[in-house]
């Protein structure tokens, strides 16, 4: 390297020549360096957004399932603090594909409304965006099926039929029915009916119910309930629904209503196609508590829901998965719904 002295006895041009020659070697040093840690960042970048894609079961399920996001309309502050409106509304705007309609004796849906009515909220479902995924009611428990007063059985099937025809003049296909009880561990007005007994009434119940849904084109689903003491295995629940010879006589397979001491996983290969839709309601096999209030919000719980979901996947299902929850928020209801939509995209794998 030249020093001062040197560099003062060197003419002008040179002096100018050697410093563009250094100049430039030094750019290209630095050149090199900056494309070598380019390059070092890039594949860093580049491994970084690989590791990104990969699937993260921490997060959401590896496997996307090709069924539809639906929320039962007990999980909304209805009628109390949103109009129907406002619940179908929210439904949409949280991401949901469809809502589940509720027939009681006091609301939008129930004895009062006519034909009429009924076409105005399937309007209004079309109009918002949203699917109505299915039709339930909770008359079946103060009026059962299988009830040894004769008076509450006969008005059942009165209404478990206006259920139908709701259903019928809503355009919507699935019915949710329970089809008797031997026991309702939260009404004191029920008196236990034996096994056989019940099993009687509920295929006379059903049997009737069943001629009028092929009328009407909609599917009688029964649901599986543990606390009512009835179709306690998928086995019995085959064999009352296969009695009936009808592709209008299903399944409404319920997740949480078998929690307390089976498996959710278990049940979806036994059932296989005649699950017609679904239920999922989350349970906890730490509580001890056994009444209704023991469901939680999604997530919160003990369901095993990679197996659940990989065994519905098995099976063809390909229907609605409908969050069925009793206990709106009474502070911020809309954050359930939200909470709700962004747990089932995990359990879906969308999110």
């Amino acid at each position: 390297m030249m020093n001062t002295r040197d560099l003062l006895n060197v003419p002008f041009a040179q002096t100018v020549a050697v410093g563009r020659r250094d100049a430039l070697r030094c750019g290209l040093a630095a050149l090199g360096a900056s494309a070598a840690a380019g390059w070092a960042g890039g594949q860093s970048l580049v491994l970084a957004n690989d590791t990104a894609s990969q699937p993260d079961d921490r997060k959401r399920s590896p496997k996307r399932y090709e069924m539809k996001k639906s929320i039962n309309l007990w999980a909304f502050p209805y009628p109390q603090r949103m109009t129907l409106e406002e619940c179908l509304q929210l439904a949409k705007d949280a991401g949901f594909d469809g809502i589940e309609l509720n027939y009681d004796l006091e609301s939008d849906l129930s004895p009062k409304a006519t034909s009429k009515d009924f076409a105005a909220i399937r309007q209004l479902a079309d109009r918002i965006g949203i699917e109505i995924s299915g039709l339930c009611s909770f008359l079946f428990w103060p009026y059962p099926l299988s009830s040894n007063d004769a008076a509450k059985r006969n008005r059942g099937i009165e209404l478990a039929g206006l259920i139908a025809q709701a259903a019928h003049d809503l355009g919507v296909e699935d019915v949710l029915l329970v089809p008797g009880a031997v026991h309702i561990p939260w009404r004191d007005d029920h008196e236990p009916v034996p096994n056989d007994v019940c099993d009687r009434r509920a295929r006379e119940a059903v049997g009737k119910l069943a001629t009028q849904a092929e009328k009407l084109k909609v599917s009688l689903n029964i649901e599986n309930i543990f606390f009512n003491g009835y179709l306690m295995t998928p086995m019995e629940m085959n064999d009352f629904v296969d009695s009936f010879g009808s592709e209008h006589v299903r399944v409404h397979f319920d997740t949480g209503n078998i929690a307390m001491f089976q498996h959710s996983e278990h049940w979806v290969p036994i059932l296989g196609k005649r699950t017609k839709n679904v239920h999922l309601k989350e349970f906890t096999k730490k509580g001890t508590d056994y009444s209704l209030e023991t469901f939680r919000p999604l997530l919160d719980g003990t369901t095993n829901w990679p197996a659940l979901m990989e065994a519905l996947d098995d099976v063809g299902y390909r229907g609605y998965l409908t969050f069925e929850y009793f206990h709106p928020y009474p502070h911020y209801p809309e954050a359930l719904i939200y909470q709700t939509s962004d747990s089932l995209d995990r359990i879906l794998g969308r999110a």
